[in-house]
């Protein structure tokens, strides 16, 4: 006869196996692949440009099953600068991440920020984009040449908007434009908002003449016809967007913004890869590729050190056009 003894300590180990939840999952998520409450951090206000690809990004992790919660919360201040600082003093966590962009680039450099990019942790860069120039729909100039004729006569006039600190592509992009035209940029009154949802609000109240921002911003109002657009900064025009190139429009600009995400400095080794591989089957989803199509954003997709080498040359490059066009 059966050890009763025996038969309990079976019994008993076949409760637990169908009554305690297994510590490795199974099916589709590698075992510890998810990172249980992380945090991804937006370094302006909500509606702008690094706040829509955040929140855009997340919904589409979770709706695929990538992470599970995941929290998106906002730091806005100092074009950026705020939110990078936070960042690096969250040396080796690897629930933290935050979305940036070519703004943060110029904002480090315009506003002395003690804190880097090159102390983060890069993970991936993930959309180009490029600027659009707007007005509100009772503005006079219908069209850019009519809008860039006027601010080249009177700039004091005509303050520009952007969704950017001096030095992010907000602020580059029509720097680099008044300089196409013969107009000292130096002329230019530029109104920094801390975020594309700001500017959009000021473009709209009249509060300044134009505005120049990411197309994923000034999209919903420009089809319901709050918005205008003039021109796209960018080498071809976008699709569902009535607005010609700067560069057909015979101004010697072609400029573009990118976005991407990175992480505290000191990460682990797994801690990285876990953040890589997420981003990466972001990149391989149907709902991100989709999003990609409607907010006009072209696919930039880099990851670790290869988005690293890409800030670096970024960091150069700010500088020098910054220099260049009298403004560092």
């Amino acid at each position: 006869m059966r050890n009763p003894k025996t038969w309990l300590a079976v019994l008993g180990a076949a409760l637990l196996v169908l009554l305690v939840p297994p510590l490795v999952s199974s099916g589709g998520d590698e075992a510890g692949s998810q990172i249980r409450g992380l945090r991804v951090m937006v370094p302006n206000t909500p509606g702008g440009g690094y706040d829509i690809t955040a929140r855009t990004a997340v919904k589409a992790i979770e709706d695929n099953g990538l992470n599970g919660t995941t929290e998106v919360f906002n730091l806005p201040g100092a074009g950026g600068t705020v939110g990078l600082g936070r960042l690096v003093g969250e040396r080796g966590n690897g629930k933290l991440a935050m979305s940036m962009g070519l703004g943060v680039v110029g904002s480090v450099y315009t506003n002395s920020s003690p804190s880097s990019l090159k102390d983060t942790t890069p993970i991936a860069k993930l959309t180009e984009e490029a600027d659009i120039i707007v007005v509100g729909k009772d503005s006079p100039y219908r069209n850019i040449r009519q809008l860039l004729d006027a601010w080249k006569a009177d700039p004091a006039s005509l303050p520009v908007g952007g969704g950017s600190s001096p030095g992010g592509p907000d602020h580059l992009a029509p720097m680099l434009t008044a300089k196409a035209i013969g107009l000292p940029p130096k002329d230019v009154r530029y109104v920094s908002f801390d975020g594309g949802g700001e500017l959009m609000a000021s473009v709209l109240g009249g509060k300044v003449a134009f505005g120049v921002t990411g197309i994923g911003e000034a999209r919903d109002q420009i089809e319901a016809g709050e918005l205008r657009a003039l021109a796209v900064t960018g080498p071809e025009r976008v699709a569902g967007i009535d607005a010609p190139t700067l560069m057909e429009s015979g101004v010697d600009v072609n400029f573009t913004n990118w976005r991407g995400i990175v992480a505290p400095p000191g990460l682990s080794q797994s801690d990285r890869d876990k953040l890589i591989t997420m981003f990466t089957k972001l990149h391989g989803t149907q709902q991100w590729k989709q999003a990609l199509r409607l907010n006009a954003w072209d696919d930039a997709f880099q990851t670790g050190e290869k988005f690293g080498d890409f800030l670096a040359a970024e960091t150069e490059r700010v500088e020098s056009v910054l220099k260049e066009l009298g403004l560092a």
